[in-house]
């Protein structure tokens, strides 16, 4: 079966790079980022707090996370709710004995089902990140474009109310996106957006209003990718997040500070026989010099500084 003419049409297409969204840049040959008190690595740890309705449309696809047997699918539902009544509280507690602050993903819909969870998160000065407005509301190419500018104003609007905080940051749900995306984005006050993986470093990606900024939000660390759908154990998510560190630690000696970003999800690592992995990883972190835990406006604020 050969693809429609049209499929292979659109704007940029061309030899190299068919966007001009940001250009090619070898990561080992850029300025330097330098952090406070000359750090070596940042660490930013972004717990997602998500909510999966029970009846999912499913369109384009359904999340990573969402329902999976036939309505009423009560098991999958109250494993997800789980992570919001149990998990989280186990992963505060890690953070506050270790003194890390957090970025913590919200959607919209969590904020105003939980708001204890948006006030735990804010009474601690911690960032909240807006997600989406529910794990069901995902932003894809063929959605109406006004449809999706709508789903942006609302997860912005309630999370900036019910928080106090400006929201300047922003995770798609599953993280994906449309072309316009990054646009409607910029053009409603966010300055940094979570979903493209393709960097150790915040870059900066041009759209039709403001400067936007791409922040190294791991998949490949995130609790999701490396105990659910690589079926690693924990004693190996450890390990992986340790050879990670290693590796962006030594290369800070020659090409300056370095960000490792562990995104947390309360279902999987909020579980009693997980809650340790997650702490034996941080606390392996924070065992080096020059580790500093900060949120992601606080990474992106100092990278800024020091890109001139």
């Amino acid at each position: 079966m050969t693809l429609p003419a049209e499929f292979l049409q659109y704007p940029w297409r061309r030899h190299g790079m068919d966007h001009d969204r940001y250009p090619f840049s070898n990561l080992f040959e850029r300025k330097p980022a330098a952090w406070p008190e000359g750090a070596k690595v940042a660490l930013w740890v972004v717990p997602a707090l998500e909510f999966f309705p029970l009846n999912p449309s499913g369109k384009p696809f359904k999340a990573p996370g969402s329902m999976v047997t036939p309505y009423p699918d009560f098991r999958h539902y109250t494993t997800r709710d789980y992570g919001n009544r149990v998990g989280i509280y186990r992963i505060f507690k890690v953070l506050d004995e270790l003194k890390i602050p957090a970025s913590v993903a919200f959607n919209s819909v969590v904020a105003e089902r939980y708001p204890a969870l948006l006030e735990e998160v804010t009474r601690r000065g911690w960032e909240v990140i807006a997600h989406g407005v529910d794990m069901d509301a995902l932003h894809y190419g063929g959605l109406d474009e006004a449809e999706e500018a709508g789903q942006i104003e609302t997860a912005l609007a309630t999370l900036r109310a019910a928080s106090g905080q400006p929201v300047t940051g922003w995770l798609s749900p599953a993280k994906s996106e449309s072309f316009v995306t990054p646009d409607l984005l910029a053009a409603r006050g966010v300055e940094y957006v979570c979903d493209w993986v393709n960097d150790d470093m915040p870059y900066a990606m041009q759209t039709s209003s403001a400067t936007l900024y791409s922040m190294p939000h791991s998949t490949e660390l995130s609790d999701r990718q490396i105990l659910i759908d690589y079926h690693f154990s924990e004693d190996e998510y450890v390990e992986q997040v340790q050879d990670a560190f290693d590796c962006l630690y030594a290369e800070a000696a020659d090409h300056g500070g370095r960000v490792l970003c562990l995104p947390v999800i309360p279902y999987i690592s909020g579980l009693p026989y997980r809650i340790r992995a997650l702490r034996r990883a941080l606390e392996y972190v924070l065992g080096h010099e020059g580790v500093w835990p900060a949120t992601g406006r606080d990474i992106l604020t100092e990278w800024q500084r020091s890109q001139g």
